[in-house]
């Protein structure tokens, strides 16, 4: 997960507000960028911020990192996306990812701005327009409602979407808010998820979801998504700011792995993003062959 800038356009419910306030002579430059994907090696390269729609150097950062042979996922409120198009252009190794949670009334109170949710509809139409692979990533709170999410799911599906992400908004210390998940919750929410990956293309994979559903059990995987941003590489996870390493050596030999592994801190009590837990369906897939049953089985079908 490389994050440019910590600039953003936008004070969305799901956001800390102090975490994306920052000012744009800020950012990393292009070189530092592509010295972290090359340092840590992955194979996919999810840009997100902050705003990457506001970084300037965003076009040639995507050219260079496709050049390098990675799959990116650009992650983007949809608000400044046709001041990329206007220099960008479509590959079959970029895909766009539009924010987007819920309809518009939901969608517009979370970023608490009207007219959002009617701007991202119009650039995802507009990227499928101009050839593009555009997906959407979906956070699920306390109050979001499963009609709504279904209602979501089929609209989307009429545009012609080539795939949405649902992700459980979880509760923990830093975000002490009302609107955030419990364990109990996302179980319960995710139980109906699951029955709407049978019907549209959600991009979660299917064991991941039942684990999101309370059905499977998995350790987290912090390291398996590298957070690097304009304070460094972020330890141990995404979500929890303990520390900063100014290198990826750093980054992986300073984090206790076996202590973040087991969740045993109170900060992961209701965790389940899948930042943390898809790289552990991955990790944990030789342990039953049921489960790489399942997993080709999903591969073929989307």
């Amino acid at each position: 997960m490389l994050e440019p800038l910590h600039t953003c356009n936008l004070a969305c419910l799901g956001c800390s507000p102090e975490r994306y306030s920052g000012d744009l002579k800020d950012r990393m430059s292009l070189e530092q960028c592509l010295k972290a994907v090359d340092d840590c090696g992955a194979p996919v390269v999810s840009i997100c911020g902050g705003e990457p729609t506001i970084y300037p150097e965003l076009p040639e950062l995507i050219d260079a990192i496709i050049a390098r042979r990675k799959h990116i996922y650009l992650c983007t409120n949809g608000l400044l996306l046709d001041r990329f198009f206007k220099k960008g252009k479509p590959h079959k190794r970029l895909s766009i990812n539009v924010h987007l949670d819920g309809m518009k009334k939901t969608h517009d109170f979370v970023t608490d701005r009207a007219g959002v949710f009617d701007k991202a509809i119009e650039m995802i139409k507009e990227g499928k327009r101009r050839g593009y692979s555009v997906c959407t990533n979906t956070t699920v709170y306390r109050e979001t409602s499963l009609e709504e999410l279904e209602e979501m799911c089929a609209f989307l599906d009429g545009i012609g979407i080539d795939g949405m992400l649902l992700s459980p908004g979880y509760h923990y210390a830093k975000l002490d808010d009302e609107h955030f998940l419990v364990q109990q919750e996302t179980q319960r929410q995710f139980e109906r998820v699951l029955e709407l990956a049978k019907k549209y293309q959600i991009n979660s994979t299917p064991l991941f979801l039942e684990f999101a559903a309370g059905k499977r059990d998995y350790p987290c995987t912090p390291w398996g998504t590298p957070n690097y941003t304009p304070k460094g590489w972020k330890g141990p996870c995404y979500v929890i700011e303990e520390q900063y390493h100014d290198s990826f050596e750093s980054f992986m030999k300073g984090n206790d792995w076996k202590y973040w592994e087991s969740r045993k801190d109170a900060r992961c009590r209701d965790c389940a993003m899948h930042s943390g837990f898809e790289p552990s369906v991955v990790r944990k897939l030789g342990d039953n062959p049921r489960d790489l049953w399942t997993m080709m089985r999903w591969q073929f079908a989307v």
